[in-house]
């Protein structure tokens, strides 16, 4: 049924689609929700909805990010008495050689899919299923870059794990990862590398060192670019303004790094190194990085702290094979996604952390929890 052909239109990170409004009931497996309003997609333009086979998407976010204030399709499974408890849970086969690419289990979950008890943390904002996470460690060594904590969303709608580009720089480098040579951060750490060592040594606030040598300015929550001039003429305004926030957000991103390297008590010589290796070695703007198919057996852990608990990912499920024998590629799970403040720092765990932790969605007492996927 047509709902009058109310126009509608959402972008997603890589691609967007357009269309109508429309009302009829949906079959989920074997429950039936009346009346669903969904939105029938006329135009789908972006590479993503070229590549991928599939027939549409079901979101199951929150009411608070529905487009044209649409009740999705869980809200109405709940309101309409059609499962047991307000829970949701997803178990992804990641063994690609099975039939069976994985389950979602409405109401409730399966416990032949995990094993041991789920951690639950609480949803801390309704919209993605957004909750509080704790330091990120390579090879058991925590990088203090979610100290004081950062935000996360498990996103099963998102193939890799997606977060700041600065952490994300440090596990790609430890990897073996290949990415992009910046001159602007090597040139950071040739002018500043040993005045922000020295700023730090003296334990001075990390967050407002980049304003004290000058390239951001300081607001007390975050780092903004200011850069040697003020005001710019209105020609190269557009391009000073670019050049400033990347100088400013290299040099917040080699101080997390310097930081990092002065805890695990390396010598300057050492720091300097290492961070202009970063340099060689960003994420690629395209999201992927391309590492040795080889060098899996020798790559470290990385790992992420939910709820006081550390969950490990191997390289075996962070690295992504395509094809086989000598026509194999390996890839990086890893992008980088920069969310700025208020909303960021944002983690996005999508698919390469679901696979490996079985992942329940309880919208009933709102909170999310990981268990080992079986």
């Amino acid at each position: 049924m047509c709902d009058g052909w109310k126009p509608a239109e959402i972008h997603y990170g890589t691609g967007a689609i357009s269309g109508f409004f429309s009302v009829d009931n949906v079959k989920v497996g074997d429950f039936v929700a009346k009346d669903q309003e969904f939105i029938e997609a006329t135009r789908e333009p972006g590479i993503t909805f070229l590549a991928a086979k599939f027939d549409g998407i079901l979101g199951l976010g929150f009411r608070e990010i529905s487009v044209g204030d649409a009740v999705p399709v869980w809200y109405n499974m709940v309101e309409q008495g059609l499962v047991k408890e307000e829970v949701f849970s997803f178990w992804l086969n990641r063994n690609a050689d099975e039939e069976e690419g994985g389950e979602i289990v409405f109401g409730g979950v399966d416990p032949n899919h995990y094993r041991g008890k789920h951690t639950y943390v609480p949803v801390t904002k309704k919209g993605y299923w957004q909750f509080d996470m704790g330091d990120v460690l390579i090879d058991d060594k925590p990088t203090g870059h979610c100290d004081a904590g950062c935000s996360a969303i498990a996103d099963s709608g998102t193939s890799l794990l997606a977060g700041p580009m600065t952490v994300i720089t440090m596990i790609n480098h430890a990897i073996g990862a290949t990415g992009v040579v910046s001159q602007e951060f090597k040139s950071i750490v040739e002018q500043y590398g040993q005045t922000i060592m020295d700023l730090l040594l003296s334990e001075s606030q990390p967050k407002k060192i980049c304003s004290q040598i000058g390239l951001c300015s300081f607001d007390g929550t975050h780092g903004v670019s200011m850069g040697i001039e003020s005001v710019v003429d209105e020609k190269n305004g557009g391009r000073s303004a670019g050049l400033r926030d990347a100088m400013c957000s290299a040099c917040e991103m080699t101080v997390v790094w310097i930081q990092n390297q002065l805890r695990q008590n390396q010598t300057r010589h050492q720091i300097l190194n290492y961070v202009n290796e970063l340099c060689d070695q960003l994420p690629s703007p395209m999201g992927e990085s391309a590492v040795d198919c080889e060098n899996l057996s020798s790559m470290p852990s990385v790992s992420f702290t939910i709820g006081g608990k550390v969950f490990d990912l191997s390289p075996d499920e962070y690295i992504l094979k395509v094809g086989e024998g000598a026509a194999a590629q390996c890839i990086s799970g890893f992008i980088a996604l920069d969310v700025p403040p208020p909303h960021g720092p944002l983690w996005i765990l999508g698919d390469v952390f679901m696979g490996r932790y079985h992942t329940v969605f309880d919208s009933g007492n709102l909170r999310v929890g990981f268990a080992e996927a079986v």
